[in-house]
């Protein structure tokens, strides 16, 4: 399990996906995708912040209340918190390649997939 940001941030690095810049928000530190938030660790909680849409985090929140929880700064957003040391790497990981393609312009991503089913990559 994930119990802090530098070993999500170790995952997130550690799946070499391109377009991928360690850099700073609001004074904290995060990773961003395309130019996006992607990645980053609340300064509310001790927990990571995935992107998630209203209904997927209320049910994520009912389902798992002991994983999944929410902080007010968070809640007008699209945002789900998940707390330290709860995090699987196998979801997290999913989780951020999904959120990856969502950050990625279009006919970027069109010709990255097109590259991949060449070399044979992720």
């Amino acid at each position: 399990m994930i119990a802090d940001w530098p070993g999500l941030k170790a995952l997130a690095l550690g799946m070499g996906l391109p377009e991928v810049t360690d850099t700073t928000a609001w004074g904290n530190p995060c990773l961003k995708a395309h130019g996006k938030m992607w990645c980053w660790w609340s300064p509310y909680v001790d927990a990571a912040v995935f992107k998630a849409d209203f209904d997927e985090r209320e049910m994520l929140l009912a389902a798992d209340p002991e994983t999944f929880l929410m902080h007010p700064h968070y809640a007008a957003h699209r945002l789900m918190l998940v707390r330290a040391g709860r995090i699987a790497p196998d979801w997290a990981r999913a989780r951020l390649l999904r959120q990856w393609r969502d950050a990625a312009p279009k006919r970027w991503l069109k010709n990255w997939d097109g590259q991949q089913v060449q070399t044979g990559g992720v």
